[in-house]
């Protein structure tokens, strides 16, 4: 890749917007497409989708879970969407969510963000909670290729508190630093130290989540919310049917609003197979966030 993923993705919001579609061919949409729920069903949907909503986004977001579960030649497809939508102009995040250590790390790096992979994408989401320490291999080949990644930090889902939102122990080893939501930011911050427009790793924070207060400190005298300055990429799922708006992005991210990409699936795939209607929800998306974002 001839530019580190931040430039590219700073370009690539610029020029398309900020929307993100996921494209993620669960079981019900087949259904509702009247397709079968078999590898055949899941090329035609997944395919169909691409062609609707790359040339027209900045972002897609395939989940591979969606994918793997047919087995190879479910990866097969995944491979086709991820060049297809790479040659309609859009960035692919892949959404995996990968987190291991070491030797293991390396390879599930070299896998995604390697070009010599058939699976390589611009961008991968990672879990830091093996430690952030575990994701050294990720950052490392990440570096390599000029790749992205997007580390877990404030997710809204309603299990995620309870591991996002425990203190850290301070220097002298005592529990009452900061939450681990607000030690992964500061990770991401140290990473984009000094990068133009934006670093390259970024987070992923739920479009629903408030303004994360309670998630910021043990103390609450301390901060409002968690400091999402990180001078990274943010991806903030949420966004439309479940129930996030471009009044929430500003509201959470605030000045930081104007390198968040807000991610949808359902919102834009149940609108098919008809390709029109999936772009112009696109379109509509597009919209809303450059009328409150600029």
């Amino acid at each position: 890749m001839s530019e580190p993923f931040g430039a590219r993705f700073a370009a690539a919001i610029a020029a398309r917007g900020q929307f993100c579609v996921g494209i993620d061919p669960h079981a019900g949409l087949l259904r509702d497409w009247g397709l079968d729920d078999t590898v055949e069903g899941l090329e035609r949907f997944a395919l169909t989708a691409v062609d609707a909503v790359a040339p027209y986004c900045s972002v897609v977001k395939p989940q591979s879970a969606f994918y793997e579960r047919f087995g190879s030649r479910g990866i097969a497809v995944l491979e086709r969407v991820i060049a297809e939508s790479r040659a309609a102009g859009a960035l692919v995040l892949l959404d995996v969510k990968r987190g291991d250590i070491g030797s293991t790390s390396q390879a599930y790096a070299e896998a995604y963000l390697d070009p010599s992979s058939p699976l390589a994408s611009d961008a991968i989401t990672i879990s830091p909670y093996l430690g952030f320490g575990s994701l050294t291999p990720f950052i490392e080949v990440a570096r390599l290729h000029g790749a992205g990644l997007f580390v877990l930090a404030a997710t809204s889902n309603k299990e995620g508190p309870e591991v996002q939102g425990a203190v850290t122990p301070d220097s002298a080893g005592d529990f009452g630093g900061r939450t681990v939501a607000s030690a992964m930011l500061a990770h991401l911050r140290d990473l984009n130290v000094g990068a133009r427009p934006v670093g390259s790793f970024g987070a992923v924070v739920g479009a629903t989540l408030g303004d994360g207060s309670f998630l910021a400190s043990s103390e609450p005298a301390s901060g409002t919310g968690l400091d999402f300055a990180i001078n990274g990429p943010i991806l903030a799922p949420g966004y439309g049917e479940q129930g996030g708006t471009a009044s929430d992005i500003l509201r959470i991210f605030g000045a930081s609003a104007h390198h968040v990409v807000a991610s949808s699936s359902r919102g834009v795939l149940r609108l098919g197979p008809d390709a029109a209607a999936m772009r112009g929800a696109v379109d509509r998306a597009n919209d809303e966030l450059r009328s409150l974002l600029g």
